[in-house]
């Protein structure tokens, strides 16, 4: 009986364990769980430094002090000593006007004014001549004649003077114009003719010829939007580049800032912004010239010894701004801060942290 029992208990836990292993091979594995990481903080260190605050520009340069040139009269041009793209001295000549004519009037306006001269002289010896031969016994009636003759000569000596005045001024003009027949630059520089038109060799009054470019007068001219304009100060430190040339890096200055936007955005009354010129001046350079592209870094706030921390860091919450603190030890705490300066990575932190302090972004 006993020997049945052990039989009977052995073939049931045979058959349990045959079972156990069967359902092991068929149940459903379950998935390993991860482990959890820790997570990453990414720390930055607070310190002082000097922060600036910029307005990025982008304008061409342009030759800031032209000189044009006129014809001063009209006249046929007898000879051309310069030419387009010449560089020139201030009293160099540069053309010469047909003079022949203008010294034909010249003597013949002298001419004239000697003549004049010496009527006038025949007529004041004639009376005096006829004042002298008058005879003590004259009648009233040859008296009064000869008082006339005298008042007559008198008012016709006074007109001659008026019109010897208006001949010495009509020779005057003829003598300048003489002068301004051989035509002298008025400035130093690079001499540029009209474009839109040939070589004149007949000129009209007051007649476009072209102009004297002073090489040494190259500027920054740059258009800038509201939000800008009313940071950018006459004075103000600008650092200019020229992207063709990205080694050539200048000083340039703030000369003007216009008051009123430009006129063309105004005309054509379209949606486009308004844009205001600003002028900036340019260090004398081999390289530069008009019509290049240039980018300008205007200084409009600087600040030495600022704490500063990262933008990337600062945190807002309601209007507020505030900054997480490494405390040491694995703490890590809130701080509230009041902020200053911005630039386009940083930020100056006026309360709230010092220099040293270490702030993480986790």
């Amino acid at each position: 009986m006993i020997k049945k029992i052990i039989k009977w208990t052995v073939i049931v836990a045979v058959l349990g364990l045959v079972g156990y292993w069967g359902y092991g091979q068929v149940k459903p594995k379950t998935a390993d769980i991860p482990m959890m990481e820790t997570p990453q903080v990414i720390s930055f260190p607070v310190t002082e430094e000097t922060i600036v605050s910029t307005v990025q520009v982008k304008g061409t340069s342009e030759y800031g002090r032209e000189t044009n040139v006129y014809a001063p009269f009209e006249a046929k041009v007898e000879a051309w000593n310069v030419e387009n793209g010449q560089l020139i001295n201030k009293g160099d000549v540069l053309f010469k006007l047909e003079q022949k004519t203008i010294r034909q009037q010249i003597q013949q306006k002298e001419a004239e004014v000697q003549k004049r001269k010496l009527e006038q002289e025949l007529k004041k010896f004639t009376l005096n001549q006829d004042l002298d031969n008058a005879s003590i016994g004259a009648t009233e009636a040859e008296r009064l004649k000869l008082l006339a003759d005298q008042e007559n000569a008198r008012l016709s000596s006074q007109l001659e003077e008026v019109t010897n005045d208006i001949e010495r001024q009509s020779l005057a003009d003829l003598n300048d114009r003489l002068n301004k027949s051989t035509y002298v630059s008025p400035a130093s520089g690079l001499f540029l003719f009209d474009p839109t038109q040939q070589l004149p060799q007949q000129m009209t009054a007051n007649q476009y010829i072209g102009k004297i470019v002073d090489l040494d007068s190259l500027r920054l001219v740059a258009l800038v939007g509201e939000n800008e304009v009313f940071s950018i100060k006459q004075g103000m430190a600008v650092e200019v580049k020229l992207p063709s040339l990205k080694d050539l890096k200048l000083k340039g200055e703030v000369l003007e800032v216009a008051k009123f936007a430009e006129a063309t955005a105004q005309e054509k009354q379209t949606s486009q912004p308004p844009q205001f010129k600003v002028i900036i001046s340019l260090p004398k350079e081999d390289r530069l010239i008009g019509g290049l592209t240039l980018n300008g870094d205007i200084v409009t706030k600087r600040k030495d010894k600022a704490v500063v921390v990262p933008k990337l860091a600062v945190m807002t919450d309601g209007g507020s701004s505030y900054v997480m603190v490494d405390k040491g030890g694995g703490q890590i705490e809130r701080q509230d801060i009041e902020t200053g300066m911005q630039t386009l990575d940083k930020i100056e932190v006026l309360t709230g942290l010092k220099a040293g302090d270490t702030v993480v972004l986790q």
